[in-house]
């Protein structure tokens, strides 16, 4: 799945966007350790609006557009369609639309009995329907026959206490110490899931989504315990990586310069694959493209490929992990934050011998802690 395809899901994920139904809820809760203590399915037909309006929430949030980073997708070995696998265990409760009791109290038990969580969580599952309307090659509505996108989204909830504090008695009009022990369940989702993608506006069960809600230290026992896929490298993993490649073959060539052409080139590829499904990627070859295009001297170029096998194997790296948004100069006790736009108004050069950093300024008022100066 693509931002643009997450994003279609995620916008029609409520009863307000016309094509899209929420039929049932499954709930689970699983103590630290590893004891399922409730089960429940639930219609949310017969759902009072407010507690549908909590899951619908909840769940929402697991449908992360930052693809790549926080949603990523992940293939099923062939192997986990055999009976008892994760993906035919998946797939045979999305057609039972979780109206099976057998098989959901299955997908709870597998769920305890391999998620690595630390502490007590929440699972919620949705059974869900999306109606795709059909497009054009203008992508524009054409009043075809339409598909149902029927899927399965999970979200798990870490559960907490909330810290003693202190409380207003209304009955004795007094301040008073209370001891919390109720067990809240915190509605931003850690990890979860899409089960199947939404790929090229329609329904492929061999694949999955993933969410981390800290894509720098993701749960790695979501993808490879509970759902069997292998997992990939994480986004913070790439971009050290990403890193490490171009410090050993720029060597003493990398400036400034260098860093904000890479940058504009990789996001040049993320530009031309934005409406492609799959995500965009690059390896040794492109990369190697790229630094020439930049005019890397040809001797450093040549040794792209061993430095990436050495911290990438035969891995691509995802365009999107690589990309920075904004250019962060620092240096002992100086820090400078400079937006795209900016990006050329800033050079590195020497000036009377020593290292300078030069900034371009358009307009010679400008604000130092909030404070209007001119510069003469």
């Amino acid at each position: 799945m693509n931002k643009k395809e997450t994003a279609e899901i995620k916008k029609n994920f409520s009863d307000k966007s016309g094509f899209f139904v929420m039929d049932r809820i499954l709930t689970g809760f699983i103590d630290a350790d590893k004891n399922v203590r409730c089960m429940k399915t639930s219609s949310c037909i017969t759902m009072e609006a407010e507690e549908h309006d909590v899951y619908e929430e909840t769940l929402k949030k697991v449908l992360n557009t930052n693809v790549g980073k926080n949603f990523c997708e992940y293939q099923f070995p062939n192997e986990a369609y055999e009976e008892g696998q994760p993906q035919e265990m998946l797939y045979s409760l999305l057609r039972s639309e979780l109206k099976d009791e057998l098989l959901c109290e299955n997908f709870m038990n597998h769920i305890s009995n391999t998620f690595c969580h630390e502490g007590p969580y929440a699972v919620i599952t949705a059974y869900c329907r999306y109606t795709i309307r059909r497009k054009d090659k203008n992508d524009e509505y054409s009043g075809g026959e339409d598909e149902v996108y029927r899927y399965l989204l999970t979200a798990f909830c870490p559960v907490s206490t909330p810290k003693d504090g202190f409380v207003f008695d209304s009955s004795n009009n007094e301040i008073t110490k209370k001891l919390n022990t109720e067990l809240i369940i915190n509605r931003a989702p850690s990890e979860g899931f899409l089960y199947p993608v939404f790929s090229n506006r329609s329904s492929d069960i061999n694949h999955v989504m993933c969410y981390m809600k800290q894509a720098a230290k993701p749960n790695t026992s979501l993808v490879e315990d509970v759902l069997g896929c292998t997992f990939i490298m994480s986004a913070a993993s790439e971009k050290i990586s990403f890193q490490n490649i171009l410090k050993s073959v720029v060597g003493d060539d990398l400036d400034y310069m260098v860093i904000k052409s890479v940058n504009e080139k990789l996001q040049e590829v993320a530009e031309e694959s934005k409406d492609d499904t799959d995500k965009a990627v690059i390896d040794n070859t492109q990369l190697k493209n790229i630094l020439s295009d930049i005019g890397i001297p040809q001797e450093r170029v040549v040794m792209t490929d061993p430095v990436y096998e050495k911290y990438c194997g035969d891995v691509p790296l995802t365009v999107t992990n690589l990309i920075e948004n904004k250019t962060v100069l620092t240096s002992p006790g100086i820090t400078v934050n400079i937006k795209p736009d900016a990006a050329d108004k800033v050079r590195t050069s020497v000036f009377e011998g020593r290292r300078c950093l030069l900034i371009d300024i358009d307009d010679p008022t400008i604000e130092i802690n909030g404070l209007p100066v001119t510069l003469n």
